[in-house]
């Protein structure tokens, strides 16, 4: 049994009856906190199940937090939370991980982009741009960063403009023009590679 928050328990069950368990605690076994954060706020896609795999393979890689950012260009403005925060759960059981990540409540891009984020801000977007660098060659390891992914259609230009005013960095992902969920699996494995020891 886990508590999301870096320990896991093994536990010796006492009594069960049809309206509650009670367990003792044996043995707690603590997770290394890992050296860097990494927050991906990502625009909801057209179909929930796609990120909703999203959300399972994040949290396989190693993610911290999840945003929900509702763009222009964004078909869906609504997310279901509740739902999402059970796919977080189930994923994190899966992948042996004692750490549940962060899901934020969803907020409106420009919003986001002008709040106070802590570490490198990266913008993803596909418009043209000579300063765009890939990911992999500007995220170090140890460093806290936040990773911004449009809808499917992409960012709007002023919501880029807006970005790069208020200190985000321009990335790509690699050559191809990828989908919200793929480009998002994308950044957070190459984040979790340039921390591997």
């Amino acid at each position: 049994m886990t508590n999301g928050a870096g320990f896991l328990f093994k536990t010796e069950i006492i009594l069960i009856t049809s309206q509650q368990c009670i367990a003792k605690i044996i043995e707690v076994e603590a997770e290394e906190k890992p050296d860097y954060h990494l927050h991906l706020a990502v625009a909801p896609t057209k179909m929930n199940d796609r990120y909703e795999w999203f959300l399972e393979k994040a949290t396989e890689i190693g993610i911290q937090e999840i945003t929900p950012v509702i763009c222009e260009h964004s078909e869906r403005k609504f997310v279901k939370s509740n739902r999402f925060e059970r796919v977080l759960q189930s994923a994190m059981k899966q992948s042996l991980h004692f750490r549940l990540p962060k899901l934020n409540e969803p907020i409106n891009v420009s919003e986001f982009i002008q709040s106070d984020i802590q570490g490198q801000k990266y913008i993803a977007h596909c418009e043209e741009d000579k300063k765009r660098n890939s990911l992999k060659s500007v995220v170090k390891p140890g460093e806290s960063s936040t990773v911004l992914i449009g809808p499917e259609g992409d960012f709007s230009l002023s919501e880029i403009a807006l970005a790069l005013n208020n200190g985000w960095i321009p990335v790509r992902l690699g050559k191809s023009r990828l989908r919200t969920e793929t480009a998002a699996i994308v950044a957070c494995q190459t984040v979790s590679l340039a921390n591997i020891n």
